[in-house]
């Protein structure tokens, strides 16, 4: 699928996801093939403006992370490029937001991690092997 596609669908589903989630409460939509789904706002590194993508989540050991897939994508989906430059971000789970810093976890806690979050999810796997580019693995951790 060409990268325009791609985009496109990821722009539709990124504005109706994060309205039923809000909408629900977190009752519909709060679950994707199994993993708990957050909604994720972002500041734009060029608008400057508030970006909520839904994304679902890993969670290991009381630590919460996101993984920048965007499907095995050649290229990182804006969001993480957007918390890259400002780490400072928004997370609603359910009917409650927080606010959150995103770090980007090195290549140790990476390697460590990725097996677990493939078993997880086996198609973040799939995902990987369609792109050549390291797929980052994002902790959100709560702020203050």
């Amino acid at each position: 699928m060409g990268n325009l596609v791609v985009d496109a669908l990821f722009k539709v589903a990124n504005v109706a996801h994060p309205a039923l989630i809000r909408l629900s409460g977190g009752r519909v939509g709060g679950r994707v093939v199994g993993l708990p789904v957050i909604v994720l706002t972002t500041t734009g590194r060029k608008t400057a403006k508030p970006h909520p993508t839904p994304l679902t989540v890993f969670e290991h050991d009381g630590r919460t992370y996101v993984i920048a897939s965007k499907g095995g994508a050649e290229r990182h989906p804006a969001w993480y490029l957007n918390l890259v430059a400002n780490p400072e971000v928004s997370v609603q789970r359910g009917g409650t937001t927080r606010p959150m810093t995103a770090r980007v976890v090195t290549a140790e806690e990476r390697a460590e991690l990725w097996p677990m979050i493939t078993r997880a999810y086996k198609g973040y796997a799939g995902y990987q092997r369609r792109t050549e580019r390291e797929i980052p693995v994002v902790e959100l951790v709560p702020s203050g």
